[in-house]
């Protein structure tokens, strides 16, 4: 590990280091051996013998701190909190037409703005004492409205939750998935120098569409319930997803399973807001739809659901249509049996489910 300036220590944690290890030279000039020192101090027995050691040939002056290690920084406090704020607006705020920062990239802004020259090797340690990795970067929609997004949250929301406590109803999220006969890569080991081959067929057409439900209500474990519906390719007036009669199959399914009245919330996908569909729920007395806002998985615990599924179905060999459908429906099952889990995406939306 690299260290920024001062050996990752600030001032007082370096003052109570020094303490600590006054302390065992006290405890070694007592005579307790490297062993008991370690156990004392919750530190290695290496450590303890080192301390030993300083204080055997330079005294207890050998266990006062010298004060900040490491190299000095080129960039001075003020100057690595700019850098930050440049960092976070992302390269293209830069004027590069993409948004992955490199070393050459930063070091290029580090030159233009500080007039401070760096190597590659330490613009990586100097991007570490800062606090910086390397990383895969999530995706948004650029076409989000973070400030609906927000005030879907703060306004809407409330409103959701108070109409499903006031109905005495389960709050569901509904949402969709495909998985088609080519899985997705997940890592293996393989041998150094060699990549492992995963044989998967070619069939690129033919999939598995998926409809979940999550359910919530105070005082009940949480349900999820799902729906299949299998694509065996190109065909004359064959339907390639779910409608909106099967939608509201679904939600039928999971009235009488629930036995109550059913708050839906779901995104704004267009089987969801057409007029059949429409028509479908003022049918249901005992259905309330609300929106998602556009852009927002993040508010959609289901969509947990096909991240962990997906995952679990990862470098599968090579399977039919009927296969995968009876893998997909396992897995998911495993799932309804697990209700931690679904807790645990119900809190990743950062939501808050506690009644009004």
């Amino acid at each position: 590990m690299r260290y920024p300036d001062g050996g990752g220590l600030t001032a007082e944690e370096r003052v109570q280091r020094e303490r600590v290890r006054l302390a065992a030279a006290d405890l070694i000039e007592a005579g307790a051996s490297d062993r008991e020192v370690a156990r004392g101090f919750r530190v290695t027995r290496m450590s303890a013998n080192r301390w030993r050691r300083g204080l055997a040939s330079g005294g207890r002056q050998a266990m006062v701190s010298k004060g900040p290690g490491g190299a000095r920084c080129k960039l001075d406090a003020t100057q690595l909190r700019v850098l930050q704020v440049v960092l976070d607006t992302g390269p293209a705020a830069a004027g590069w037409s993409d948004q992955c920062w490199t070393l050459a990239r930063i070091a290029e802004v580090v030159r233009r703005r500080f007039g401070v020259e760096y190597t590659l090797t330490g613009m990586d340690l100097l991007l570490h004492r800062i606090g910086w990795t390397v990383q895969i970067p999530s995706r948004k929609a650029a076409e989000r409205d973070e400030e609906k997004i927000a005030a879907w949250k703060d306004e809407q929301w409330p409103v959701i939750k108070k109409t499903a406590a006031d109905l005495g109803a389960w709050l569901c999220f509904e949402d969709e998935a495909g998985q088609g006969l080519r899985p997705p890569k997940g890592r293996t080991w393989g041998r150094r120098g060699h990549t492992p081959v995963v044989r998967v067929t070619a069939a690129g057409t033919k999939r598995v569409s998926m409809a979940g439900l999550i359910c919530t209500k105070s005082g009940h474990r949480p349900r999820l319930m799902y729906r299949t519906h299998l694509d065996r390719g190109p065909a004359k007036g064959r339907r390639k997803g779910f409608t909106e009669a099967d939608y509201a199959r679904l939600l039928d399914a999971a009235h009488q399973q629930l036995g109550g009245p059913i708050v839906l919330v779901w995104d704004n996908l267009n089987t969801h807001v057409s007029r059949t569909m429409r028509q479908l729920i003022d049918t249901r007395l005992w259905l309330t739809v609300y929106q998602l806002p556009p852009y927002a998985p993040e508010f959609n615990p289901v969509e947990g659901v096909w991240s962990h599924l997906k995952r679990s179905l990862a470098n599968l060999t090579k399977h039919s249509l009927d296969q995968l459908t009876a893998l997909v429906k396992t897995r998911l099952k495993r799932m309804q049996y697990r209700p931690g889990v679904i807790d645990g995406l119900l809190a990743k939306t950062g939501l808050d489910f506690q009644p009004p």
